[in-house]
Parts: structure tokens; C-alpha cells; sequence
């Protein structure tokens, strides 16, 4: 099958795109910023820490992309993920680029007759296509989380975001 490569292709930018960013917001942060709740009472996830954040984020494109889409065995623990405490980003940071050379793996592989196949998700069936645009909506919405949970420990000041423009492959 022909590979569609520019589709295949852009979408793969986006999502190491959006990866990269919260790879950015957080590689600098000691581990107080890291594990800080804005809302330290919120204890059913309602409010999370970057760090929390940042390890969903990653276990999140790891089960799609790996899992659901390229046949990894199931180790996600989703559970885990909303307890993470670290000591500071280095761990956070390895998980992250460990999912980014998994999905860029799998990506290598996907041909256009792949994108409209039907892969299970637990008890769900949905299109290759779905779950890739997915993962691009999942962590857009918590990399928007993570840039007000930045601002609020910052005292209100922000790291600079890449415009779209300066995004682009």
C-alpha cells in the first residue's frame, strides 16, 4: 500500500509538535512547580500538577499510538499516572521522549489503507484515523491545562508559545 506520506507526515509534526511543547514548559521547573496544585483540595482530579499532567499526556499517546494503532502489549497503568510525584523533570522528560521514538516507530509503519482500519480500545472500536486525531485533540486540551497551571505558579507569567506559523514543518 502507498504510504500518504504528507498526511501521515503532518500529522506526526503536529503531535511531537504539541509534545514538545509540554517537554518545553516543564524541563526547566524544580520539583515544587512540578507537583504543585493550584486547588490542593481537589483530590478527584479535577485540578492536577504538571507533573501529573505531563506523565497523562505521555500515557495517553503511548496507549493510542503503541497500543491501540501498532500492536505494543498493553503496560499503560492510567491509574498511575494521576499520582505522579517526581523530584524534578528529568523522569517526566525521558517518558516523554520514550513515547515520542514509540510513536514515531509506529508512524514508520502506517500506510494509507491503515488510517480507516478499525482498532479496539478496550470495549471500543474506532478508525486509526480517529484515534491519531485524538491523541492531537488530547494533548492539545491538557497542554492548555498545563499553560494556566504555568501562569498560576508563575504569579501569572507565561513561557512564550511558538505561533502556528513558526510551528509549521
Amino acid at each position: 500500500m502507498p504510504r500518504v506520506a504528507p498526511v501521515l507526515d503532518h500529522t506526526l509534526h503536529m503531535i511531537e509538535d504539541l509534545r514538545g511543547q509540554v517537554r518545553d514548559l516543564i524541563a526547566d521547573l524544580p520539583a515544587e512547580a512540578l507537583n504543585w496544585l493550584p486547588l490542593p483540595e481537589a483530590e478527584d482530579h479535577s485540578m492536577n500538577s504538571l507533573a501529573v499532567m505531563a506523565a497523562h499526556v505521555a500515557g495517553a499517546e503511548h496507549f493510542w499510538i503503541a497500543e491501540v494503532i501498532g500492536g505494543y502489549p498493553a503496560t499503560r497503568d492510567r491509574p498511575a499516572e494521576f499520582v505522579t510525584e517526581v523530584d524534578g523533570p528529568d523522569s517526566l522528560l525521558a517518558r516523554l521522549d520514550e513515547v515520542g521514538a514509540e510513536t514515531r516507530e509506529v508512524f514508520a509503519r502506517l500506510t494509507a489503507a491503515d488510517l480507516d482500519e478499525i482498532r479496539q480500545a478496550h470495549e471500543r472500536a474506532v478508525t486509526t484515523r480517529w484515534a491519531i486525531l485524538h491523541v492531537i485533540d488530547h494533548t492539545a486540551l491538557h497542554l492548555g491545562h498545563m499553560q494556566i497551571t504555568y501562569q498560576l505558579w508563575m504569579g501569572g507569567g507565561s513561557k512564550p508559545s511558538p505561533r502556528w506559523y513558526e510551528r509549521l514543518p
